[in-house]
């Protein structure tokens, strides 16, 4: 028989050991988590993520070219305890708020990675999520679903409104524009704009035996559709090995925009829990509240008793509205996102005034502006006279066009302002300025031949974009060194698309004026007027000369006698030291392989007959080594610029003017979209 004392022993044991089997953390602890908002949320935050007082994660702010992220700080177990991919599930809701309705910096991403240190990942259309190095490098072990509101075509984009599913990098292994497939419609495909400032649910599912990836989407009060937006197959075993973190990654651009995270549940093996909807917290307010209808019958009242204060306010009121006045037009109300307000523009420069100043040219002034903090945004503003409606309309829709011209080598066109007779573009601002004054003035630092053959090849790759990657050619016809801005990086910019003019692919321009800058134009102009791809080709053939020689392409010596660039390093290479032509300011510091390239090509593309000039993909491959450049033909033994372009019908009085900007019309010719530098 058992004394009490030995009784109550085992039982004790066991109950002690059952207690501390509870406190035991389970493994769907670790693996299963909901997040219906984030105030105290326990997350790795780095870079503009924070979370805001009412429980928002925010990714991004006003601040232009940075990158935020927010991880779950534990790592997942995406493994079995053999090589099988097990299958998880994320619910979240998100939203991004512009500066414009309508229009966004660039976008966000749902991330699976090896590591939370992405301090290598360049923002911008990178997403901060890979450099320009390692973008599609398997070591990355990445995989996303990207949420992007800009077309890149280096990443092959299929639109700037957009989901795709990333591996490793950012061209997409699958995509489709941002929406859904109503239920309720029998299945109608619901167009999404991720930039409408409103919140939107997203569901991404993985399936660990069959590889296959879904990502659904709808507006916050749909229900989740049946039919996934994305639906692909792809083998994370050989992206994600073991354990990986999972989070969110965001970048912004020169425009403002905020990117949010309002909820996020995630499971293992499993459908991600719910989340409720009615407790996630609101986004910002970001358009006025209607003013109240109260107000509206007590200020007239109020106004009648008040008349002499009414009476200076309005004439103050009328003194301003005629100060900021501008021409707008019903058609106009198209181009809404692109149009800047005379106002805005007007304070961003500090009233035009002449500190803000940057340069002078040919049809107009160009100031350096800050928009408001909102829009955080450094600009530089053009103002070009126009003294005509005639074409306004055509004229506005191709700058509206041009604006969505979007590629690391272009100065970004942002809109336009109409005020009485003047009319005033919108640009990105480039701190370094234009290339010629870096070329030319004798205060500056030299360019080190490197920096010259970056440019060089930026400037050749912007041209490849304009003339056959985007959706229609466009023709700059005005390339040369004082319209290629330098960014803070001293990367190449091409900009001052003043007289550019656009076509459909396979089809011809139209246009038969000339215009141009001498020295840079093509003897072909001189009587056919009409400008090619061949043209460009040519101005930029002029040039590669002038960078690498440190001259401009036509100049002026002692004895009153014109030189031409072309002509002199001709004559070098006519003796077999084409190398001798570049810029003596270098000292000999150069790559001479790269030298001698550039200048035969250089030379090859200034060739007389448009045919024998290689085309724009053809210099970008020759560039960058993928294409043998040729032997110059015999040809070029007898061959004078100077009296080409006599011959060709180019007045001899403007080529002592060689650096003077011509065309054969004025702004009243809105079509040419005069306006060079």
């Amino acid at each position: 028989m058992l004394l009490p004392n030995q009784t109550m022993a085992p039982l004790l044991i066991l109950l002690l050991f059952l207690c501390l089997g509870s406190l035991r953390p389970t493994a769907s602890a670790d693996e299963q988590f909901s997040f219906n908002g984030f105030t105290g949320a326990n997350l790795i935050l780095d870079g503009m993520a924070t979370v805001t007082p009412n429980g928002l994660l925010q990714l991004s702010n006003a601040t232009s070219q940075l990158k935020g992220h927010a991880f779950f700080p534990a790592p997942l177990q995406f493994h079995n305890g053999t090589a099988a991919m097990r299958s998880f599930s994320t619910a979240f809701v998100i939203g991004i708020i512009g500066a414009y309705e309508q229009l966004s910096s660039h976008g966000m991403a749902f991330v699976v990675s090896k590591t939370t240190n992405f301090t290598a990942a360049l923002p911008g259309q990178f997403l901060g999520l890979v450099g320009s190095a390692n973008n599609g490098n398997a070591s990355n072990h990445l995989f996303a679903v990207e949420f992007d509101t800009i077309l890149n075509s280096e990443f092959d984009d299929m639109s700037g409104n957009h989901v795709g599913i990333d591996v490793n990098g950012l061209h997409s292994v699958a995509a489709d524009n941002a929406g859904y497939y109503d239920d309720g419609a029998a299945g109608a495909f619901r167009n999404m704009s991720l930039v409408d400032r409103k919140p939107m649910q997203v569901w991404v599912d993985f399936d660990g035996q069959t590889m296959q990836v879904n990502v659904t989407m709808a507006p916050l009060q749909v229900p989740r559709p049946n039919k996934p937006l994305l639906s692909t197959t792809v083998n994370l075993s050989s992206v994600i090995d073991g354990t990986a973190y999972v989070g969110f990654s965001s970048s912004s651009g020169i425009l403002f925009c905020r990117h949010y995270v309002l909820g996020w549940s995630f499971r293992m093996d499993g459908a991600a829990p719910p989340l409720n909807v009615s407790s996630l917290p609101a986004m910002p307010v970001t358009f006025p509240k209607p003013r109240s209808r109260t107000l509206e019958i007590v200020l007239p009242i109020a106004s009648a008793l008040l008349v002499f204060a009414a009476a200076a306010a309005a004439f103050v009121l009328m003194r301003r509205r005629r100060m900021f006045a501008e021409l707008k037009e019903d058609w106009e109300t198209t181009y809404g996102p692109h149009r800047f307000s005379y106002k805005d523009l007007f304070h961003a420069t500090d009233g035009f005034s002449d500190a803000r100043l940057l340069g002078i040219g040919g049809f107009g002034r160009v100031y350096r502006g800050s928009l408001p903090k909102s829009k955080s945004a450094e600009i530089a503003v053009k103002k070009v006279a126009h003294g005509s409606r005639q074409g306004m309309r055509e004229f506005v829709a191709e700058v509206v066009t041009i604006g969505r011209l979007r590629h690391r080598n272009l100065v970004q066109l942002l809109g336009y302002c109409r005020r009485k007779g003047e009319l005033l573009l919108v640009y990105d601002y480039m701190p370094n300025g234009s290339l010629d004054k870096h070329l030319y003035d004798q205060t500056k630092m030299v360019l080190s031949w490197g920096q010259r053959f970056r440019i060089i090849k930026g400037v050749a790759s912007g041209m490849l974009y304009l003339h056959e990657d985007w959706e229609k050619v466009v023709l700059h016809r005005d390339i040369k060194a004082s319209n290629v801005l330098l960014d803070a990086d001293m990367n190449a910019r091409l900009g001052d698309f003043g007289l550019a003019r656009l076509y459909d692919h396979g089809t011809d321009p139209h246009t038969t004026h000339v215009v141009g800058t001498m020295g840079y134009l093509a003897p072909e102009l001189g009587h056919t007027g009409k400008a090619s791809k061949a043209s460009d080709v040519f101005a930029f053939g002029a040039f590669m000369l002038e960078v690498a020689c440190g001259r401009k392409p036509v100049v002026q010596d002692a004895s009153d006698n014109h030189l031409v660039l072309v002509d002199w390093v001709l004559d070098q290479w006519r003796a077999g030291k084409v190398t001798a032509a570049v810029d003596p300011r270098l000292g000999g510091d150069f790559v001479e392989h790269e030298a001698s390239l550039v200048l035969r090509l250089g030379l090859l593309c200034s060739h007389p007959l448009p045919g024998a000039r290689p085309t724009t993909r053809q210099v970008a491959q020759y560039l960058d080594g993928d294409l043998k450049l040729p032997e110059l033909s015999p040809t070029y033994q007898s061959f004078n610029m100077l009296a080409l372009m006599q011959d060709q019908g180019f007045d001899p009085y403007v080529m002592s003017y060689p650096m003077t900007s011509i065309t054969a019309g004025t702004m009243s010719q809105m079509s040419d979209l005069s306006g060079g530098r």
